[in-house]
């Protein structure tokens, strides 16, 4: 088939695109940036943005089915970047696989659309939407994902969002490269008591997820214009999982903590801060990161399995063997 993917040079976007050029699937990639690699293996690059409408319409013409991974992702930013490349971009996605009659839309949402102020444990698809989010991240891909399923059964177009948590693994610039540097610099504690679980998915994982999901995504299929959590279905103690790949990598195990409270207090002051004075780059700690790096939160992904046939191919331990082996190599 004909396939584009947004953001298919980015971490999640690349693993997808590799399935599909292996499976023999004409790939177009649509980034800001170039993508050599990916040429050479045989997708066709256009660099546009997705804010701009005409750019992606016609980029979306000919396809049976679009990947729309691209977005920005973060903790803190203006709202109107996150609101431009995650709302704007998307409504941009939907129109073109509308005006061009895509019967396949697989967009890639996040488990912090169902995440406020408080934390999911176990939850699955049937958890709202929140009243009120933290960071603008969350808020403007929650908006996109309910205009995602808003769009299935228009003109034919039959639409999934999935739901990836913690995409982490060989490859990955930006999650985990950031942890071990701030480690390596002293700048990272332990937020809370240290022992909360959260949901993490290992890359591979993550991207047969999408690909399952386009096989099975038809109209009136159990899938179609339904939402899905995708994680490894087993919880890890999130500072264990830390500490297990700095330890991997030869940087100090973390011991010193700070408290839930304080730690989201000091968030609160910096975003404070960082709004009246304007500072670039991102504060250290916000209201949004305390949270996600002191509470439970994970989500059953009964339904995925059942509905997608999604299956947990490789195991955390395996992942984790990987990715220390990987980041030696680079070191």
């Amino acid at each position: 088939m004909k396939a584009l993917v947004t953001g298919g040079g980015g971490f999640l976007g690349s693993a997808i695109v590799k399935r599909l050029i292996a499976r023999g699937d004409s790939v177009v990639i649509f980034n800001r940036g170039n993508y050599p690699a990916l040429e050479e293996l045989g997708a066709r690059a256009i660099v546009g943005d997705l804010a701009d409408r005409g750019a992606v319409k016609a980029a979306c013409e000919g396809m049976d089915a679009v990947f729309h991974a691209g977005a920005k992702a973060g903790f803190w930013g203006p709202w109107e970047d996150y609101y431009s490349a995650n709302v704007r971009g998307t409504e941009n996605v939907i129109a073109g696989c509308i005006e061009h009659r895509v019967p396949r839309l697989i967009y890639t949402s996040s488990p912090s659309v169902v995440c406020g102020e408080e934390y999911e444990k176990n939850a699955d698809e049937s958890a709202p939407y929140p009243e009120k989010y933290l960071c603008n991240y969350s808020w403007t891909k929650a908006i996109a994902e309910k205009m995602v399923l808003d769009a299935n059964g228009k003109e034919g177009l039959s639409t999934v969002a999935l739901r990836p948590h913690l995409i982490w693994g060989p490859g990955d610039n930006h999650l985990i490269p950031r942890v071990v540097e701030s480690a390596r610099k002293g700048k990272l504690r332990i937020v809370g008591n240290g022992r909360n679980r959260v949901d993490v998915t290992y890359i591979d994982n993550a991207a047969d997820a999408h690909i399952l999901a386009e096989s099975a995504l038809k109209p009136g299929a159990a899938c179609a214009g339904s939402a899905y959590f995708i994680t490894q279905g087993e919880p890890v103690y999130l500072w264990d999982f830390i500490n297990t790949i700095l330890e991997g990598v030869g940087v100090a195990r973390l011991s010193k903590k700070i408290a839930y409270h304080r730690a989201y207090a000091l968030g609160g002051a910096f975003e404070f801060l960082y709004r009246v004075f304007r500072f670039s780059g991102e504060p250290r700690m916000t209201r949004f990161l305390a949270t996600q790096l002191s509470s439970d939160h994970y989500f059953n992904i009964s339904r995925a399995r059942r509905d997608l046939g999604y299956e947990v191919k490789v195991s955390t331990e395996e992942g984790l063997a990987r990715l220390v082996e990987s980041m030696k190599v680079t070191k």
